[in-house]
């Protein structure tokens, strides 16, 4: 055999969400372009072998919902494309998909959208982009046309958040129909702004907004109820939505029983929904949980797990926001006024691990599945989150044994903590080739430089 690779990775228990198979894996000009069975008679060359020795081999992690250098009222996410993407890689994600929001009601989205795309430059693994929409005008189709030709093939709208992110009804439904004729995906944050405006409400009034009452002030009935509504936008207008961060299996099984009735609904939940409950906010630290949703009651997290047992969620994202403790506890007093969002990227591997197969019992394809494969498929990411010829050289090596406890502040995510912290995780990676370059090697980290790629993506239909 004289075939030449730039990487061959022998001995390896390679791990697709539809199978394994012990064998080996080439790799040239950052693609995958042979896959060898365990028993070949005889190995091709390569500028650099290395022996998995039995570990398991994964593609690449897709994170589908992170928020990079992101502005939103008086707080801007603290980490860069550089830091952000260079954590994603230690923790076993070559590629993101971020999210060009506009900061205020004077940017617009094909504006919020270039703004990202400049800022990718620094990037040091591939990044995809979600668009987004505040308000409609008649200007937001042509702004839509520009984003496909672009190659965003998603927008997010959000159902709170008013004054900073909100869109409302007429809008989403608006933005929907044109997503139907560019052949495009719709996110959704799905919380009902009058239930969640009223509790915050009375939460004042009740003097009760210290960051520690935050489940009440956004109750799973407004998550429920607005899932249920924005499924019925999605029936009328014929729009393939994905719901992001869902945490209630009350909101999952009304996506799963939309499927059944034919519609394109898909469900993402994140680790910190699956591993943590309300009781984090009875501790010393409740700002280092200040997210939204909150998370929920004990009973509430095992029925999602539920959920993700029978299949009925698709993907596992991070959703990862940047802040550091200092900006937690400048408002930690007012839930209303301080930054809400978790550093996720660099743990979403251990977490999601620990939580579908250490303690959820399933089998790692079905991790696989939710880290990479369904995320890079239902977002039109074609060469990514497989192990197979002709796709993409992104893959990670690790023992499924290893279990390293949580250190928020020795992590690389540009935070000084993590909603994990001092948990004990399974699932680390030990080796990662991001476009077919070895960046994290036993545990040593090459910074490859600012290689990242912004990648298009394919319409919903191709996917």
């Amino acid at each position: 055999m004289t075939l030449d690779l730039d990487l061959l990775i022998t001995n390896a228990e390679i791990v697709n969400a539809d199978g394994r198979v012990h064998g080996h894996i080439g790799i040239t000009d950052g693609r995958i372009t042979t896959l060898l069975a365990q028993d070949v008679d005889q190995l091709p060359s390569a500028a650099r072998t290395i022996d998995a020795g039995g570990k398991l081999v994964i593609p690449g992690g897709v994170d589908a919902h992170c928020h990079v250098e992101q502005i939103t009222g008086d707080y801007k996410s603290l980490d860069t494309f550089r830091t952000a993407t260079t954590a994603a890689l230690h923790g076993g994600t070559t590629t993101i998909i971020d999210f060009g929001i506009p900061a205020d009601r004077g940017e617009t989205p094909i504006a919020a959208l270039r703004n990202k795309l400049d800022l990718i430059e620094g990037a040091r693994c591939d990044v995809a982009l979600h668009g987004s929409v505040l308000a409609w005008d008649a200007t937001v189709p042509a702004q839509l046309d520009e984003m496909a030709e672009i190659g965003v093939r998603s927008v997010k709208l959000y159902t709170t958040n008013r004054g900073t992110t909100m869109a409302d009804e007429d809008t989403i439904l608006r933005v929907m129909k044109e997503m139907v004729r560019l052949d495009g995906l719709t996110y959704l944050h799905c919380e009902h702004d009058a239930i969640v405006v009223d509790q915050t409400e009375t939460c004042a009034n009740e003097g009760l907004l210290a960051i520690g009452h935050l489940p009440r002030s956004r109750p799973e009935l407004s998550e429920d109820a607005s899932v249920r509504e924005m499924i019925a936008v999605a029936e009328h207008t014929g729009a393939p939505v994905y719901l992001v961060h869902q945490t209630t299996p009350a909101a999952v099984r009304a996506a799963a029983e939309a499927r059944a009735r034919g519609l394109r609904v898909f469900s993402e939940t994140c680790p910190h929904y699956l591993l943590l409950d309300e009781s984090v906010y009875d501790s010393d630290s409740p700002e280092q949980f200040a997210c939204c949703p909150p998370m929920r009651p004990e009973a509430t997290v095992r029925g999602l797990g539920a959920e993700v047992a029978l299949g009925n969620v698709h993907t596992i994202a991070s959703d990862h926001s940047c802040y550091d403790l200092a900006q937690k506890r400048e408002r930690c007093h007012d839930m209303r006024r301080m930054p809400h969002g978790l550093p996720g990227v660099e743990t979403r591997m251990p977490a999601a691990y620990t939580a579908v197969v250490t303690r959820g019992g399933l089998g790692v394809e079905r991790f696989v599945e939710l880290f990479a494969t369904a995320p890079a498929r239902i977002n039109g990411l074609r060469t990514k989150g497989v192990i197979a010829v002709g796709y993409d050289a992104d893959l990670v090596l690790f023992d499924p044994t290893e279990t390293r406890r949580v250190d928020g502040a020795a992590l690389h995510q540009g935070s000084d903590f993590s909603p994990f912290g001092g948990l004990d995780l399974t699932g680390w990676p030990s080796t990662v080739v991001s476009g077919g370059r070895v960046v994290l090697d036993e545990g040593r980290f090459t910074d490859p430089g600012p290689v990242g790629r912004f990648r298009e993506r394919s319409g919903f239909s191709e996917s």
